[in-house]
């Protein structure tokens, strides 16, 4: 039977165009599904837009656009960006779509009918922002600390909650325990502690509907209220199956998101899926974010890096090379052009490419014939990429290449001749075919470029890979 392998994006906010984050976010899931379909396996890779909720009506009316017009405009922005990327996804969800809808309302149903929802009065704020009801010890100088400039709504309303409070234990244990049924991997570990602290100090009840919210999907048995759009959103990995008959790859094997949406996703979602009788998914990889020369991303700095400047500056796959190599892993990583064209020029430029030409022009003047094999996966790599640590895997390669060229430099190899010539160049070409089938999930055309060229019997010189940036 077939190894199955299922890899998500969050569903991303219509309110805003694509910008270096996404493009963090869903090149890692492009980079995972690609190595496990290299391993055999078959996958399924989701992405999608969330479109729902307060912030897009708000974005929508400043745009002077009906909601669902607004949304399908912003939601084909990021149809269109991420093929520019090589990023191949199976499935584009988005939660206006009706069949999703269907799926969000009768899974709310069946918690309702479970006992698990209650109506009740709900007093404190929201920040629409994170679209997030949050207390009032979240507040930073009365404001949400994410969304500092927006006003902070408080907000009276009768609304239906979710008994999230009665499955803390239950969480508690299936974060702790390897052995519990329910089990599932928090990485990196500093966000497991993280989400298993605020688990301990006790948690509330979430409210899962909104009266004044009129952007949303129907509370199926009141009407009047619509349903809170994390309720709706998380449940895109659930329908997105559905809708395309492909249940078989439930549970998630991971969840790629970033840390500002950790608690949905390590502890909402998951209270979701016990109640509606669910797996759950098998680890949630968060990761931290991008600043900009040492400051927050922002429009009134006007210093956000955006998918479609990336590319036209490097290209697909030196994109696709510098946001891996700089992944903000477990910390915040800072980024600016400066550090993007020094890393492309010493990495790429001078590191990759020079070796490759290098190595071929001594096997093209050689004449020598070199016998066809594929190489095998390193078992450190493999360990890293079961992690999801990216730049690790990515650093590994890249040892390979500097021990390369210190061969090729340390034994004069462009001065031999006869037998040492032929068993230097036998071990630089077998050096570049496993630097190659390593570089795939990561830099695709570039691997595939580097296999065909060394490939054998005749190794020839080709034009560079990456011409060095002035």
């Amino acid at each position: 039977m077939d190894k199955k392998f299922y890899v998500t994006t969050p569903i991303y906010y219509v309110n805003d165009q694509p910008h270096i984050g996404h493009t963090c976010t869903t090149l890692a899931a492009d980079i995972i599904a690609r190595y496990h379909r290299l391993l055999g396996e078959k996958v399924f890779f989701l992405t999608g837009t969330d479109e729902h909720g307060a912030k897009v009506a708000q974005a929508a009316k400043k745009a002077g656009l009906l909601p669902q017009d607004f949304c399908d405009q912003v939601s084909q922005s990021f149809q269109n960006i991420w093929p520019q990327l090589n990023i191949k996804y199976h499935y584009f969800v988005r939660t206006t779509n009706p069949d999703h809808k269907k799926i969000v309302q009768a899974m709310l149903q069946k918690i309702y009918r479970r006992g698990d929802i209650y109506q009740a009065q709900y007093q404190g704020y929201y920040c629409v922002g994170c679209e997030k009801f949050i207390t009032e010890t979240e507040l930073v100088n009365g404001r949400c600390p994410l969304h500092p400039k927006q006003k902070i709504q408080k907000q009276s309303e009768k609304n239906y909650f979710f008994k999230l409070s009665a499955y803390v234990p239950s969480l508690i244990k299936a974060i702790e325990d390897e052995s519990d049924p329910h089990h599932y991997e928090i990485i990196p570990e500093s966000k497991k502690r993280e989400v298993l602290s605020k688990l301990k100090v006790g948690v509330a009840d979430l409210s899962v509907s909104r009266a004044h919210v009129a952007w949303g999907i129907p509370v199926p048995w009141d009407e009047k209220q619509t349903i809170y759009v994390w309720f709706d959103a998380l449940l895109n990995y659930y329908s997105a199956l559905e809708i395309n008959h492909q249940k078989k790859f439930w549970p998630a094997n991971v969840h790629v998101v970033a840390k500002d949406i950790l608690w949905f996703h390590t502890v909402i979602w998951e209270a979701m899926l016990l109640s509606a009788g669910l797996s759950l998914p098998k680890t949630i990889f968060i990761h931290s974010f991008y600043t900009v020369a040492g400051q927050k991303m922002s429009k009134s700095l006007g210093n956000v890096i955006t998918p479609h400047q990336l590319l036209e500056k490097f290209g697909i796959d030196g994109t696709r090379y510098l946001i891996a190599a700089n992944f903000p892993y477990s910390s915040d990583r800072d980024v600016s052009w400066q550090k993007f064209d020094e890393k492309f020029n010493a990495d790429l430029a001078n590191g990759l490419g020079n070796l490759v030409a290098r190595i071929a022009k001594l096997c093209e003047n050689s004449q020598l014939k070199f016998e066809p094999a594929k190489p095998g996966w390193d078992r450190r790599y493999q360990k890293y990429l079961a992690k999801y640590q990216l730049e690790p895997a990515l650093k590994l390669v890249w040892q390979w290449i500097s021990r390369a060229d210190q061969q090729v430099n340390q034994n004069q190899v462009w001065q031999q001749k006869g037998a040492a010539l032929k068993k230097s160049l036998q071990s630089l070409v077998a050096d570049i075919r496993q630097i190659a089938y390593h570089l795939q999930p990561f830099v695709p055309e570039t691997a595939a470029k580097i296999a065909k060229q060394f490939a054998g019997p005749a190794i020839k010189t080709q034009p560079p890979l990456f011409p060095r940036l002035k």
